[in-house]
């Protein structure tokens, strides 16, 4: 490993080499200028973080409301927030 002079704010960085399929890196490729960040490298950082430190899991319950109202919109069985405003004659 090396170091890397832009910590960025977290201290000293190292410098550590990945081997990963041509598939997942073309995905990388795709996806981390669309997420809005400055570099591939941020992206892959972030989701070293988020390996190491997961985001809060969802109950399973959640999970089930979630799946309950996707099938809902696709049945039309929905109202947008500017349709009951408008029903109800509130403006913002």
């Amino acid at each position: 490993m090396s170091t890397d002079s832009d910590a960025g704010g977290e201290g000293e960085m190292e410098k550590i080499n990945v081997r990963v399929p041509q598939s997942l890196l073309a995905q990388i490729d795709d996806v981390w200028e669309e997420r809005g960040y400055a570099n591939k490298s941020e992206f892959i950082r972030d989701a070293l973080r988020d390996a190491v430190n997961p985001p809060t899991q969802l109950s399973e319950e959640a999970l089930e409301h979630l799946a309950e109202s996707r099938e809902q919109r696709e049945r039309g069985e929905t109202v947008s927030q500017d349709d009951v405003k408008d029903r109800l004659g509130i403006d913002d």
